[in-house]
């Protein structure tokens, strides 16, 4: 049975690095999910589990990934660059993987909406285990050097305006943690 409540429930957006490296945990998950569901594949076919599968898959990385890009390029880059000027071509890196990045996804783009559809598709595993490599590697260089440069350059009132940025980007009001408009 799962407990309804842990002890590492996920962070807020009064804590924007920590919900940074809780999206980068979300990644690793779906990741996984996309290697099973190849692995699937060649027995099951597209059945309910595949569907639902590739569903969700295609659903993160349409909607979540692109906002933590968006989370790191126009709200933690610009503010680190700025308190620390010598971590620009660890910024300019990042940014240019998160080009890599989206275009292996994109790669497998096709074949997921057309399992997501209900129709026969192949996930070649060399672009699935290619993605899960890129997305390792870069997960791996910010949690080892951006985000703990970040931790130590950015002061409170640095870090409260991106997690309201953060908010805003998903439509949510940072004051009440609510929907906006509700």
């Amino acid at each position: 049975m799962t407990a309804l409540f842990t002890d590492d429930a996920a962070p807020g957006f009064d804590d924007p690095l920590g919900m940074l490296k809780a999206c980068h945990r979300r990644i690793e998950r779906q990741l996984a999910t996309l290697d099973r569901l190849r692995r699937h594949l060649p027995d099951h076919g597209c059945d309910a589990d595949a569907r639902a599968a590739a569903t969700g898959i295609l659903r993160y990385f349409d909607t979540a990934a692109p906002h933590h890009h968006a989370d790191e390029e126009e709200s933690l880059f610009p503010r680190l660059l700025a308190a620390a000027p010598a971590t620009g071509p660890l910024v300019a890196r990042l940014e240019a993987e998160h080009g890599v990045l989206a275009a292996s996804v994109a790669r497998l783009r096709p074949a997921l909406a057309a399992l997501a559809a209900g129709h026969p598709a192949e996930l070649p595993e060399e672009w699935v285990k290619a993605a899960a490599a890129a997305y390792t590697a870069h997960i791996a260089v910010e949690e080892t050097g951006l985000l703990p440069l970040a931790q130590g350059a950015l002061d409170a009132a640095t870090l409260a305006t991106i997690g309201a940025e953060m908010a805003a980007r998903r439509g949510v009001d940072p004051e009440t943690l609510g929907p906006r408009g509700a």
